[in-house]
Order: structure tokens, then C-alpha cells, then sequence
């Protein structure tokens, strides 16, 4: 048997309340709260998926090892995914320009310009330009 992808709404509030080794109605209360929020059924059963459990387990270990009220998990939880979406903002960003390095020269009267990497500024004067850049990470 084939098991079911991570996102999908699969388990019955009995059986992901067994997995997650809580109370179903722990888990209608965070339902409540709005920190595990699962997929209701025609019915309006809720359907809880791999991702949701796994979140359960995660208030239970911030709540009985780390000592964190609802509250702040509520909290940490909002702040992983604002993370989670700027990085996919950024991603999409950086998607749009081509990832390319950018590389600045100051040119001799001072004026700061964004040239193509391995190129540089042609000398006007004696004085030499400066290149500033940054190696890449990759």
C-alpha cells in the first residue's frame, strides 16, 4: 500500500491523535486556537495530515521540554512561516534577475556604478578605479 503524501488530509481525529500521542481533544483545542488547523470532510470531520501531526508533536515538545506556552508557540509558529515566505519571495526574486553576482567600481571622480562581472572601468585620468566585489558563496 502506497503511503499518502505529507500535505494530504488523511487521518481521522482518532488516529492522529494516537500518532501524535495526545487527546482528541487536545487537539480539537488547538483546533480552536489555531494552531493545528485541519481539513474538514464533506461532513465536517476533521482530516488531519502527515505535516499536521508532525506539527502536534512539535507543540508537545516545545510545551513539555522547552517550557513554551500556547501563546508563544502560536507566535513561533507565525514566525517560521513569515520566514518561510520571504524565502520563497526571495527565491522568486532572485529567480527574476538571474541570480547573477553584481560587481561596483567607484570610478575616479567617486561616482559608484554597477559594471558586468570581469569587466572594468576604462581610466580617464591617472588615477586608478576601484573595484569592490564580493567572492560568491556557491
Amino acid at each position: 500500500m502506497m503511503s499518502p503524501r505529507y500535505d494530504q488530509p488523511t487521518y481521522l481525529i482518532s488516529e492522529a491523535a494516537a500518532r501524535a500521542d495526545m487527546h482528541a481533544q487536545t487537539l480539537r483545542t488547538y483546533d480552536r486556537l489555531g494552531l493545528v488547523v485541519p481539513t474538514r470532510a464533506a461532513g465536517r470531520g476533521r482530516r488531519y495530515s502527515e505535516r499536521d501531526i508532525d506539527k502536534l508533536r512539535e507543540i508537545q515538545r516545545l510545551s513539555q521540554e522547552e517550557g513554551v506556552n500556547l501563546a508563544g508557540i502560536a507566535r513561533i509558529f507565525e514566525l517560521v512561516e513569515e520566514n518561510e515566505r520571504l524565502r520563497d519571495r526571495l527565491e522568486h526574486l532572485l529567480g527574476l534577475t538571474g541570480h547573477r553576482p553584481r560587481v561596483f567600481t567607484a570610478s575616479p571622480s567617486g561616482d559608484i556604478v554597477a559594471t558586468k562581472p570581469g569587466t572594468r572601468l576604462r581610466r580617464t585620468t591617472a588615477a586608478g578605479a576601484l573595484v569592490v566585489w564580493r567572492p560568491s558563496r556557491d
